[in-house]
């Protein structure tokens, strides 16, 4: 099964937009390129397989209990400083994958690192067992 990939509003879906507007212009910095050609990538293999290896997707019960529902972290980026990480939902509806973060990888669980990541708009769902949002 392929997903469709949405981008919450408003942090990821604006960072996305920017990107994709620097880089139509030519003005893309090294470091946003690098970005960019890794949130792609990440896009297209949890699209194609929210489960691929190359993502080592897991659920963070930390922002699942933060947020009602299931929250997914998935890799950009592994063996580097500050390596970044995807945080995504399925949904809102059956054959959607939400991205609602894009962060560095939090510290550990000591430091409560995933209590300071910043999260978009949660999409209502309309998926039958999943809690709707008001």
């Amino acid at each position: 099964m392929s997903f469709v990939i949405k981008k919450g509003q408003p942090g990821v879906e604006a960072l996305w937009n920017d990107l994709d507007a620097k880089l139509a212009s030519g003005s893309l910095s090294k470091d946003e390129h690098a970005l960019f050609k890794r949130l792609v990538e990440a896009a297209s293999l949890l699209a194609d397989n929210p489960r691929h290896p190359g993502l080592v997707s897991h659920e963070i019960a930390t922002l699942a209990k933060r947020c009602g529902r299931k929250v997914f972290e998935s890799y950009l980026q592994n063996n580097a400083p500050a390596a970044g990480r995807i945080f995504w939902v399925y949904g809102p509806e059956d054959g959607m994958i939400t991205v609602i973060g894009i962060e560095p990888h939090p510290e550990d669980a000591k430091s409560r690192g995933y209590d300071r990541v910043k999260l978009a708009d949660m999409p209502a769902t309309t998926q039958p067992g999943s809690k709707k949002r008001k």
